[in-house]
């Protein structure tokens, strides 16, 4: 089972003077609790000062975004949102109330999509049927996903 899953989190919060790096291990330990996947295979990127306004105000607030392969359910989100959610506001002081997160559930076909030094993860995995076994792979980053 290969799950490789990638969140990206975005704040009108100035990361001046916040251990980014904390955050992100923080990021990466909780979305590899919940997904059972080692901490190597999960990618977190965190974006501040990007200008948000939420419910009319500028408050902290915060969006983030997780894309996964088939590996979704309701109980998982929930779980994944809680946890992401507190480590927002114990380090960034975004209320629970002030944040969002997209989860995205992808097709095991848009693996031809996905690039890691510099091929495919088809090629990367060596599987000539994508959807027989990347059935339940989950990839998440919103950076690699093409509307």
């Amino acid at each position: 089972e290969v799950k490789i899953p990638c969140l990206t989190v975005s704040t009108n919060v100035s990361l001046d003077g916040v251990d980014t790096s904390s955050v992100l291990s923080q990021l990466i330990s909780a979305v590899a609790k919940i997904m059972a996947r080692p901490h190597s295979y999960v990618m977190a990127a965190l974006e501040g000062s990007i200008p948000t306004c939420f419910g009319g105000t500028e408050e902290p607030a915060a969006f983030g975004e997780l894309v996964s392969m088939g590996a979704l359910n309701p109980e998982l989100n929930n779980k994944l949102t809680a946890e992401i959610a507190s480590i927002l506001e114990t380090n960034l002081s975004v209320p629970k109330s002030r944040f969002f997160l997209k989860f995205y559930d992808i097709q095991a076909t848009s693996l031809y999509s996905f690039h890691f030094n510099e091929i495919t993860f088809v090629t990367f995995f060596s599987f000539s049927d994508v959807t027989q076994h990347f059935s339940f792979i989950s990839f998440p980053c919103r950076a690699i996903i093409a509307d």
